[in-house]
């Protein structure tokens, strides 16, 4: 089992994972230097769909070696997403990643995804899972949904469960202890994320939602840790040993994730899943090893 995402890179040397990657938009600088980085691994080719003069230059500004790389010239973003998930419903590419970092810069991403002649989705729920590495958690931990699902319903939060679940297992976790968040920990009919999480618990004890052991409503507090829970009255296998905490909504999980980062200076790295690709979009505010990371950890969805 992956305790660190250090470890990341050596746990899929080992069980020789290969997968291809493919660029939109590529010519930004940031996302060309954690590229280079993830090739250098051996567990991802590149395939870079831009402005192939942009990025050429700035392969040549930074020294950075361009064999072995291939590059399909688009000189317009919006095409370069088209093109990019094109090589992904043919088989010629595993991973999508967005070159421009920004909010117009996923959408040249999730727009022919989603497109409902040519796109990859399948009628299945796509979500963000955040992976963290916390000095003061024993082992690795996921927020979700931080990026895609504003406001889920029960159906979706079971199926973002899933999603977490199926990228945890990849990490050598076999059964994922998932804590459902709430305000507190009752059930109270006041409080919609509540009655969901208490909902999804039952849901996995009757194997609605498999592979995973869920339990809710639970505080943030009496999740991460036992003795806060025993000090509640709460007795859980998931409290102190949680795998994945399901927020329940888009601004829940973007402050944890925003805490983790700029008050516990958490290692971290993120992925869209639930298409037939997995997804990385990175903003300006990532550092390289977040890039990194991410891309290592798309690949990681490729393990049996």
């Amino acid at each position: 089992m992956i305790k660190r995402l250090s470890d990341l890179e050596q746990y899929l040397r080992e069980r020789n994972v290969k997968t291809r990657l493919v660029v939109v938009a590529a010519q930004d600088e940031n996302v060309i230097e954690a590229v280079v980085k993830a090739k250098k691994t051996g567990i991802v080719d590149v395939t870079l769909v831009g402005n192939q003069k942009i990025i050429e230059d700035v392969f040549t500004q930074h020294n950075y070696d361009l064999s072995g790389m291939d590059i399909i010239n688009e000189e317009n973003n919006s095409l370069a997403g088209v093109t990019a998930v094109r090589l992904i419903k043919e088989k010629k590419a595993h991973i999508l990643m967005n070159g421009q970092e920004s909010y117009f810069g996923a959408s040249l991403i999730s727009k022919p995804i989603l497109d409902k002649q040519n796109g990859i989705v399948k009628g299945k729920t796509m979500s963000h899972v955040a992976v963290f590495e916390l000095e003061n958690y024993h082992k690795l931990v996921a927020i979700t949904d931080v990026a895609v699902n504003i406001a889920p319903d029960l159906k979706a939060k079971a199926a973002i469960i899933s999603n977490a679940v199926f990228l945890m297992r990849r990490f050598g976790i076999e059964t994922p202890k998932v804590a459902v968040l709430a305000a507190i920990e009752v059930v109270n009919d006041k409080m919609p994320a509540t009655m969901d999480a208490a909902m999804l618990s039952k849901m996995a004890q009757r194997g609605q939602i498999k592979n995973c052991i869920i339990d809710g409503p639970l505080a943030f507090d009496n999740a991460i840790s036992e003795k806060s829970a025993l000090q509640k009255g709460i007795i859980s296998e998931v409290s102190g040993d949680v795998d994945i905490l399901l927020a329940p909504d888009i601004e829940t999980a973007g402050t944890l994730y925003q805490s983790f980062m700029f008050f516990a200076n958490a290692h971290v790295a993120s992925i869209t899943v639930g298409a037939s690709a997995p997804v990385v979009l990175t903003t300006k505010l990532d550092t390289l090893e977040t890039r990194f990371n991410s891309i290592l950890l798309s690949a990681s969805t490729y393990l049996t």
